[in-house]
Order: C-alpha cells, then sequence, then structure tokens
C-alpha cells in the first residue's frame, strides 16, 4: 500500500493577519496617547479657570479717625447745627386728630393750641362728673340743715343721741362723696384738656408728623399705623454748631473760647460763634471729643442739620500742635501669626497682603501705626489659603 506524503503548506504563516494584528495595536496606542492629552489639556483649563475665579468675600473700609485739623489760624473741625430747644411733640392721650392749626415754618407761642383730638366722649364725661358732683353738693347741704335740726331736737330732749350721731354720720359721708366727686371732675377736666396739643415752647415748627385724620398716641404702643408725634418744633434762637474734635486738640480748646462758623449753603460767609461746652467724655471709636458752639449771629439763612465748619480762634502767640493721625482697620480684618500681623487689602478685584504695626484696640477696631493709611477696602475675615493677587468678589461688608 503505498502512502501520500503530507501537505506542508497548510502550515505557512498568513502575512495578511500579521499586519493587521499589529495595526490595531498602533490605533490603540494613539487613542490612549489622545485621551492622555485631552485629560491633561482639560487638567490645565481647570487649573487656569479655578485660579482665575473670584472668591466671594466681605469687605471693610480702613478710616482715619480724628477730627479736625490745625493751622496757623486755629483749630478747625465739621459738624452740623443744631437747635438746643427741640422737640417732638405728640399727644398725650389715644385718639383720631380732629384739627393741626400749624404747618411747616409756622411760629407758635409756648402754651398755644396747634392740634386737637377728637373728644366727645371726654365732654360726656366731665359732663356726667360735674352732675354727680352738684347731687351730692345738694345732698351735703340738705344733710347740713338734718344735722342742726337734730342738734335742737337733742337739746330740748325730744331725740336721742343715736339720731344725732346718724346725722352727723350721714353728713360725714356725704361730705367725703363730694370730695370723690370733685376728683372725678377735675379728672375729666384733666383729660378733656389733654385732647388739646400745646405748643411747649415759643418756637417754629420744622416738620408736621401727622395729618388730620390719623390716630396719634403719647407712645408706638398703638400699632404701626399709630402716629407718635404731630409735630417738630425747635427754637432757632438756640441754635448750635456741634462738631467733633480730635482728642489730641482738645487742650486746646476752652469754654468761651472765640470761633468762627461757615456753613456748607454760604461758604462766603462766617458767622461769629463762641464755644458753649466741650462735652465731658470722649467717643473711644472716634477719638474724638464733641463740642458745642453757640452761633452769636442769628440770621434767618441758618437752618437746623446744615452742615458747617468751625474755625476756633487760637489766642495771639498760641503756638499749634501737631495732633497724630490714627488709622483704624477693623478688627475682623487682621489677621495674625508667627510672622506678625498682617491685612488683606483689595485693589481693583485682587488682594494683597499688607503686614501692618498695631497699636491699641477700640471696641471692633484697631488702631494702625504704620502699614496702611486710611480710606482702603480691606478683606473681612480672611478665607484660609488666601494668596497675594488671587481675584475676589465682594458679597457683603
Amino acid at each position: 500500500m503505498t502512502t501520500s506524503p503530507p501537505d506542508l503548506s497548510s502550515l505557512r504563516i498568513s502575512r495578511d493577519a500579521e499586519h493587521s494584528s499589529g495595526g490595531g495595536r498602533r490605533g490603540l496606542v494613539v487613542t490612549v496617547i489622545v485621551g492622555l492629552a485631552l485629560i491633561a489639556v482639560a487638567t490645565a483649563t481647570f487649573v487656569l479657570v479655578s485660579s482665575n475665579r473670584a472668591i466671594g468675600v466681605k469687605s471693610g473700609t480702613v478710616s482715619a479717625t480724628g477730627g479736625g485739623s490745625a493751622s496757623s489760624e486755629g483749630i478747625t473741625a465739621n459738624g452740623y447745627v443744631v437747635a438746643r430747644t427741640h422737640a417732638s411733640v405728640s399727644a398725650k392721650i389715644l385718639g383720631r386728630l380732629a384739627t393741626l392749626s400749624v404747618h411747616e415754618g409756622s411760629h407758635v407761642r409756648s402754651g398755644e393750641v396747634i392740634a386737637t383730638i377728637e373728644g366727645a366722649d371726654y365732654q360726656a364725661q366731665l359732663a356726667v362728673a360735674r352732675s354727680a358732683e352738684a347731687q351730692f353738693d345738694v345732698q351735703v347741704k340738705q344733710a347740713e340743715r338734718d344735722l342742726a335740726r337734730a342738734q335742737e331736737l337733742r337739746r330740748q330732749n325730744l331725740t336721742s343721741d343715736a339720731d344725732l350721731e346718724n346725722a352727723q354720720t350721714k353728713l360725714d359721708v356725704l361730705r367725703s362723696q363730694l370730695v370723690s366727686a370733685r376728683a372725678q371732675t377735675a379728672l375729666a377736666a384733666a383729660t378733656l384738656e389733654n385732647t388739646r396739643v400745646r405748643a411747649p415752647f415759643d418756637g417754629t415748627v420744622l416738620r408736621k408728623d401727622a395729618e388730620i385724620g390719623e390716630i396719634v398716641a403719647p407712645s408706638s404702643a398703638g400699632g404701626g399705623l399709630t402716629r407718635t408725634a404731630i409735630v417738630t418744633m425747635a427754637d432757632l434762637g438756640t441754635l448750635d454748631v456741634e462738631v467733633d474734635v480730635n482728642e489730641a486738640y482738645i487742650a486746646q480748646i476752652t469754654n468761651g473760647q472765640n470761633a468762627r462758623i461757615t456753613l456748607d449753603a454760604y461758604p462766603d460767609t462766617s458767622f461769629a460763634g463762641r464755644v458753649r461746652q466741650v462735652v465731658p467724655t470722649a467717643d473711644r471709636q472716634k477719638a474724638t471729643v464733641q463740642v458745642k458752639v453757640s452761633i452769636l449771629d442769628h440770621d434767618p439763612r441758618i437752618l437746623p442739620e446744615m452742615g458747617a465748619k468751625v474755625l476756633f480762634v487760637r489766642d495771639a502767640g498760641h503756638t499749634a500742635a501737631a495732633a497724630p493721625r490714627r488709622v483704624m482697620v477693623p478688627a475682623a480684618a487682621v489677621v495674625q501669626d508667627a510672622s506678625g500681623a498682617r491685612v488683606w487689602v483689595i485693589d481693583n478685584g485682587r488682594v494683597t497682603a499688607h503686614k501692618v504695626d498695631l497699636g491699641p484696640t477700640r471696641d471692633d477696631v484697631v488702631e494702625v501705626r504704620d502699614g496702611l493709611s486710611g480710606g482702603e477696602s480691606v478683606v473681612l475675615s480672611p478665607p484660609a489659603g488666601l494668596k497675594d493677587g488671587a481675584r475676589v468678589r465682594v458679597s457683603g461688608s
């Protein structure tokens, strides 16, 4: 038997399959590289966007405190015109405003009726009280006559001691009731008088605070729609200028010292003044002392609440003393660590750390002796990780 040799041609390797497999591996490598590149680009973009994203912060302002300044002429300070005699006139009782006889600018005299409250019920109460008083008055007179007769009959032994005592007791009771009735009449009359709102002093009406028909009361207990004042008035003959003076200058100002007053409304005109009082207390937050200056030149153009500048005239030969400039920063803006104290200052939407030399703390502000000049905007309660040049967005103060 003849056996045929094996066919070895089936054992050959296909070169086409090899090329196909190699191309698949190269494509996978390219895909991985492209994916990694895209991830790197996305990461870089995220980092860039994150670095440029503004951080929301709260801000405060650095203030340079200490009112007034010194010059060769004297010390100057700014303030406002106020009236020493000033009042918001209200009703003594709750009621509806019936009449109002004044307006802004009206001149009134002390005791003049400027408004009335509806008082028909109070008038009726007064009439009832007067009627009761009249009844008791008549009964007392009759009881006095009865007592006189009882005394005469007792002298004639025609009545007993008990009858005399009863007559005396009846008279005493009626007299007591008459006193009570007179008190009720006085109370009703006073209540009716309280419906008339009178001017407490001579002055000028500055503002009407209520209109006819509105409910007025001596306090706000009546509710949100209840007026507590009818008019606001002041005696314009008692005008002062109140100014805040740097406490470093206050030793140079004395009661009775002459001053010149210039109003913001009339900068070309000055008025004579005199220091009336240096208030015996200082404002610890502003490092100032309030000074009240009387206006000697009475002029109808001078009105309450006007802005004014006061020059305290210095005596001849008195040398000017320089006062230190006090810069105050909110305490919440100060960051302290081992490297010292610093404050983050906001400028054009970015922050910069400023090292500062701190002084004493006054309430919620700290004095800065060096590092700030005043007027800067600073970050309050700076977030952790804040860096120089970081963008910020002020979200509140």
